[in-house]
């Protein structure tokens, strides 16, 4: 079997190297001019009045290896606490609140599936993880998985039939935690899309036995390292941008205002590196990441993926992407436009059909969790669908 290494850097056997992202025009990439400045007027409301969206919020989209658009606008620190009498935060006095930048990191929450994702199907690449094989002949002692006959295809594609999540944070020791997901049978219908976080939690144990490698390293060294990721890994990461003031009731613990530790309660619990969310990154980063799926699994002079497999990945039901999902991807989706929202605020799109991306990283969460208002982010993918020109 190759090393990571050789098996990420294929550019280096004499490939040509795919395009680096780089900052120009929109006229450059392809792009309407006026769509994008209605885009960066939307995006900056985002962040303003007493209620925004989200307190601050980058955006970054582009087509090709052309950025035409990176933004930042707001705070990453806005609020001190969250009042509950009053339904409010209690904001910072100006002077010490931290303004976005466009490289500021943040909690990416369920982006981090993608991440996952891609160590799997890396080891499915490899043969080392059979796409179809069963969950029981990695994890023999995860005896409801070998019960029930779960597939490695269906933790990729959430229809494992496992419940969307367990309270591992209410456990008091690692060893009951892993206990619950041994035992935790699906109690829906397998073969039908479920969404739960068990799933890439599964899929990081049976990546941890097969590698003898913790995740945060398989993630590190075969994808954000060849990629040049450098601002993309898992937690403390303490200049990341405030999420929220963690309390009951509201909240399932009480660890207060969070800044740069994961919010993911089972995630936390889990020591900050699950399968399902515990990642930071920036929105440059994953600019990149999104960059090498549209080029085929290459960029520079690195490969993590063959164009077979990155097809594989962004072919419906898709494996770890969601596709043509219109509540987030506005009218990239029906094209084939494949991406992952986070429970932060954090969101990317990417569309093969008009090599297209568009991150959006916010920190809607901060001071107190609320329902998702997904119309932003729908918003800012049909501005960028729009844009697009000779497509």
């Amino acid at each position: 079997m190759p090393s990571l290494e050789q098996a990420c850097d294929y550019g280096r056997g004499g490939e040509l190297s795919a395009p680096r992202l780089r900052t120009d025009t929109p006229e450059r990439a392809g792009l309407d001019p006026g769509e994008l400045r209605h885009l960066v007027r939307d995006f900056r409301t985002l962040t303003t009045g007493d209620r925004p969206w989200a307190p601050g919020a980058v955006l970054v989209a582009g087509r090709g290896p052309v950025i035409a658009v990176e933004e930042a606008s707001g705070w990453a620190v806005r609020y001190a606490s969250y009042d509950p009498e009053a339904d409010a935060g209690v904001e910072l006095p100006p002077e010490a609140r931290v303004p976005v930048r466009v490289d500021t990191p943040f909690d990416l929450a369920s982006l981090t599936k993608l991440f996952t994702a891609v160590a799997a199907v890396q080891q499915i690449e490899r043969g080392t993880l059979g796409i179809d094989a069963r969950v029981g002949a990695y994890l023999p002692d995860f005896t409801a998985a070998v019960t029930h006959g779960i597939t490695v295809r269906e933790l990729l594609t959430h229809t494992s039939g496992l419940r969307p999540e367990l309270p591992l944070h209410d456990c008091d020791a690692d060893e009951d935690r892993l206990d619950l997901l041994r035992a935790e049978p699906p109690v829906g219908v397998p073969g039908t899309y479920t969404y739960s976080d068990l799933n890439p939690l599964l899929l990081q144990h049976v990546l941890e036995r097969i590698t003898g490698r913790p995740l945060d390293v398989l993630v590190h060294d075969g994808i954000t390292r060849p990629l040049g990721m450098t601002s993309t890994r898992f937690g403390p990461c303490p200049g990341a941008a405030a999420t929220e003031d963690q309390r009951r009731p509201w909240a399932k613990a009480d660890r207060g205002m969070l800044r740069g530790v994961v919010h993911d309660e089972n995630a936390w619990a889990l020591g900050g590196v699950a399968g399902h969310a515990g990642l930071f990154s920036t929105a440059g980063d994953l600019a990149i990441f999104c960059r090498a799926l549209l080029a085929g699994g290459a960029y520079g002079p690195a490969r993590i993926l063959g164009p077979d497999f990155v097809e594989l990945m962004l072919t419906p039901p898709g494996l770890g992407f969601a596709i043509d999902q219109k509540w987030f991807m506005g009218e990239l989706a029906g094209r084939g436009a494949a991406g992952h929202t986070g429970f932060t605020g954090t969101s990317l799109v990417l569309d093969p059909a008009t090599d297209t991306f568009v991150v959006i990283l916010a920190n809607t969460v901060h001071p107190r969790r609320r329902p998702p208002d997904n119309r932003p982010r729908a918003e800012a993918a049909t501005r960028v669908a729009r844009a697009v020109r000779g497509a």
